[in-house]
């Protein structure tokens, strides 16, 4: 990170990419600089051999000062670093049950509710992309945009199988079931990522006319012919508007199965064969398995979609910022080490 700092700042002409990192690093290499200054003091100070015991009791209670300064420069380092920094962004998130399991699809459409509560928790705009009801009750698979501040880095801790632990009304009691619900989370693409027009069809599916762009009722369908893909909407009230944002709907599908198809062609345990989190009626409560993740002990309070998810989810931003921190340290230690090796 020094060296990447060091880089950046001798730049005269920075990119706008180049400018927003240097303005993030900054901060951090400056702490860090000071922190390493604090530790070379106390080596240097420990290093010092005296006979005299008011000698030693000085060098003592300067150990001891450098120590306090070096304890609040972590806690600020802290603060700069494990604090969430959000950024404005889309994602499509899809909901996908174990389709042999009627629990889980049940429980899909709760875990989908949760997210459209969540979302309006955070006052982040919805607009779902598709539904596809199950006829014992629940839903197969479900999927939604969602946008807003906060977004990307949040809804990013969502994508994983969640696993359902359920009392079986059916059997003798004390028996449960157990199953699962993928959730894959997608960015939005780029709206310069242009669908080929040979490869979808668009219909108006309200309008007398397909070519009244200005119609009421407009509702668009879009049928990407290579997959047999099909989006429809009819959110706004004009044809062009539900065009585009069924349009934009199809592009994060699309990405969605790419993103499906290479991680399905990668060697190794995929996303599908871990679970992340665990919700346990019997036990009424919710248990993250990934590192930095905390159990919460009412089931039903987490599903209303407010504040107990959004405290999961800062404690496992927080936990990958600890860790990306660590690393960065390492880094920087190993840095230092190299350079006083140099100069001997």
């Amino acid at each position: 990170m020094t060296l990447e700092h060091d880089i950046l700042n001798t730049k005269t002409a920075r990119t706008p990419e180049e400018a927003k990192r240097l303005f993030e690093i900054k901060p951090i290499v400056k702490i860090l600089e000071r922190r390493n200054n604090l530790n070379e003091n106390i080596d240097m100070l420990k290093k010092q051999k005296e006979d005299d015991e008011h000698t030693k009791k000085q060098i003592e209670n300067e150990i001891k000062g450098y120590a306090d300064r070096m304890t609040a420069v972590d806690r600020e380092l802290q603060t700069i670093l494990l604090e969430p920094q959000y950024t404005e962004g889309g994602v499509l998130l899809e909901v996908v049950a174990d389709a042999k399991k009627q629990q889980a699809m049940l429980f899909a459409q709760e875990l989908f509710e949760m997210y459209k509560r969540y979302a309006e928790y955070k006052d982040w705009e919805t607009c779902v992309v598709s539904q596809e009801q199950s006829v014992g009750g629940g839903i197969r698979k479900a999927s939604m945009f969602i946008e807003g501040v906060g977004v990307p880095e949040l809804m990013k801790m969502e994508a994983g199988m969640h696993r359902v632990v359920k009392t079986c009304e059916t059997e003798n009691e004390g028996n449960v079931d157990i199953s699962s619900v993928l959730v894959s989370v997608v960015p939005k693409p780029a709206e310069k990522e242009d669908i080929p027009t040979k490869d979808i069809e668009i219909e108006n599916t309200n309008s007398d006319s397909a070519k009244d762009q200005e119609s009421k009722d407009g509702a668009v369908r879009i049928t990407h012919k290579p997959s047999g893909t099909v989006v429809e909407c009819k959110d706004s009230q004009t044809q062009a508007k539900n065009e585009e944002i069924a349009i934009q709907k199809m592009k994060t599908l699309l990405l969605l199965m790419l993103e499906k198809q290479s991680k399905a062609s990668q060697p190794g345990s995929s996303v599908e064969d871990v679970h992340i989190r665990t919700y346990s009626y019997p036990k009424n409560r919710v248990t993250e398995h990934r590192k930095g993740g905390i159990t919460h002990n009412n089931l039903e309070d987490f599903m209303m979609g407010e504040y107990p998810l959004e405290h999961m989810q800062e404690s496992l931003l927080i936990e990958n910022k600890r860790q990306e921190f660590m690393n960065e340290v390492d880094q920087f230690a190993q840095e230092v080490k190299m350079k006083s090796a140099d100069n001997i």
